[in-house]
């Protein structure tokens, strides 16, 4: 705290006794060499006094700053001087000052909500900060290294548009299958210390299981239908994989995106598949005309026993309707010719009927004659 009787000392040094300026009286005859007009006499010149042989006595401006560096002046004792503080106290302050920073900066965390921070004590795995603003030990006692486990990554197999991914199957053919794999982070201090390099190891241990799972189907299966079960087989056999290795990884998701056969032999592929289906078609068209037939057969066995049910009821009038039966069946589709016994001459237009012109009909029965009188 400054002392304010020493700062009114300090301005009254500033006042003069002359009321002209600090340098003196401009009348004649007051300090002033004679001949010298009324103005200021020159400050950097001597006193009259001194050419005189007096001592020289220091100016105002000598006196204040002499207070201000504490020193005494002109009788009036020592005073305190400015509050400057010395080159040493500012240094300390200031790295003061900078270990205050960093102790803040490095002791306190913002972890987001998808974010989880592992904590290293000298090196040692400490714990696992949550999401909000958390305190540890200042760096580099306690170092915090943030990991995203809500976040999806995804890998790509092949990696590249114009790449192959040959896999063999089980009846010894080979497919090229394109694939990905999601997967996130389920445990972060095992994702940071357990594995050297997480995503070189996803996508190694989703090449073996995938070449495991195709391995135990066909060709045909690994094309069509069996896909499904491949992508559920892989998912299971990767996260069993991981756990064994404490990974801290899970997998989420194994889409298979494309499974064709091998670009040198496509074309012969498709000729094979292509004969393949028509078999397919041949082989149901048959079967198809084969539940045909056997239906037709065995409605027509059915219709046979309902009319032997009828003939043992009634032999005599089941047997007449069958010949009745029998016989418009075969006349229907014939020319006939009715020829009456007696005394009666048949005529036939023979004439007429050769003048008929010529025709193609389509092959009949002969002509049958029914004598009269039949049964």
């Amino acid at each position: 705290m400054l002392n304010i009787s020493g700062w009114i000392a300090r301005a009254g040094v500033l006042r003069n006794d002359n009321p002209k300026g600090p340098w003196g009286g401009g009348n004649k005859g007051e300090g002033g060499s004679p001949g010298e007009g009324g103005g200021p006499r020159n400050p950097w010149a001597f006193p009259p006094e001194g050419r005189r042989g007096r001592s020289t006595t220091s100016t105002s401006l000598d006196e204040f700053l002499k207070r201000a560096r504490g020193g005494g002046g002109g009788g009036g004792g020592g005073r305190p001087g400015l509050p400057l503080p010395g080159g040493s106290s500012i240094w300390w302050i200031g790295a003061g000052l900078l270990v205050l920073l960093w102790v803040l900066f490095t002791s306190i965390h913002s972890i987001g909500p998808e974010q989880r921070g592992v904590v290293t004590t000298l090196g040692n795995y400490s714990g696992t900060l949550s999401p909000g603003v958390q305190l540890t030990a200042p760096s580099p006692f306690a170092q915090v290294r943030k990991v995203d486990v809500e976040a999806i990554r995804n890998e790509e197999f092949p990696q590249g548009s114009t790449a192959d991914n040959l896999m063999l199957t089980g009846d010894q053919n080979i497919i090229d299958l394109a694939y990905s794999v999601q997967w996130n982070v389920r445990s972060p201090e095992n994702f940071i210390f357990q594995i050297a390099d997480p995503e070189a190891t996803v996508r190694a241990v989703a090449e073996s299981a995938m070449r495991s799972a195709v391995a135990s189907v066909t060709l045909d299966q690994a094309l069509g239908v069996g896909r499904t079960v491949i992508e559920a087989q892989v998912l299971a056999l990767m996260q069993q994989i991981l756990d064994e290795y404490r990974s801290g990884i899970r997998i989420s998701n194994v889409a298979i995106r494309a499974a064709n056969p091998p670009a040198a032999v496509d074309e012969d592929f498709k000729a094979v598949n292509a004969a393949q289906q028509q078999a397919q078609a041949n082989l149901n068209q048959a079967r198809a005309y084969a539940q045909q037939v056997i239906a037709r057969a065995q409605g027509e066995a059915a219709e046979f026993d309902k009319i032997y049910e009828q003939y043992v009821s009634a032999p005599e009038v089941t047997r007449r309707r069958l010949y009745y039966e029998t016989m418009e069946a075969v006349l229907a589709k014939s020319n006939k010719t009715i020829v009456e016994s007696g005394d009666v001459t048949p005529y036939l237009p023979l004439p007429n009927a050769a003048a008929r012109p010529a025709a193609t009909p389509e092959p009949q029965t002969p002509p049958v004659v029914v004598q009269g009188g039949a049964n």
